[in-house]
């Protein structure tokens, strides 16, 4: 990850960086301790998606949480651990699969692969806790839990792979 630095005359300095994903967030950092926060989901644009302004401490403590202070995330060898218990997985549904069209229902996701969905994604709707009768689009985010083996056979039934 290649952070960039600039000075910004009369203001303070900007921080910026690309994400994995290729977006870019920017901090500029104003010479009274003001901090602005900017997030670019397509760094090309001039315009940010989305910004915010924090204080000083508000900063600190974001930078606290973002470091771990109260949370640790778990290591890698102890998630191998958790890869044979439950996992919830994010999901999309591509364009083939055999779910399209149908109710969750209808599709017996359950009974062929194990899993249970627990929430959807559909544009900008969530849909928590659908119940059998919601039908799967193509292009719906599908939130799953259920044993990484069944998480596997859902992911093959949502790119159109037949179990």
């Amino acid at each position: 990850m290649e952070v960039k630095f600039a000075d910004l005359p009369g203001i303070g300095k900007k921080m910026s960086f690309l994400t994995a994903e290729g977006s870019m967030v920017v901090l500029v950092t104003h010479h009274t301790g003001k901090r602005e926060l900017y997030f670019f989901q397509d760094p090309e644009e001039d315009e940010a998606d989305f910004s915010m302004e924090l204080t000083s401490d508000e900063t600190r403590e974001l930078g606290a949480q973002l470091l771990g202070a109260v949370f640790q995330p778990v290591d890698s060898d102890k998630m191998k651990l958790f890869r044979s218990k439950i996992v919830v997985e994010w999901i999309s549904l591509k364009q083939g699969t055999m779910l399209a069209g149908k109710t969750i229902g209808e599709a017996e996701v359950r009974k062929k692969t194990g899993v249970s969905i627990v929430g959807i994604f559909r544009d900008e709707a969530v849909i928590a806790s659908p119940g059998v009768q919601e039908r799967l689009e193509v292009g719906d985010t599908v939130m799953v839990v259920g044993k990484s083996s069944q998480i596997s056979d859902f992911e093959e039934l949502a790119e159109g792979e037949a179990i």
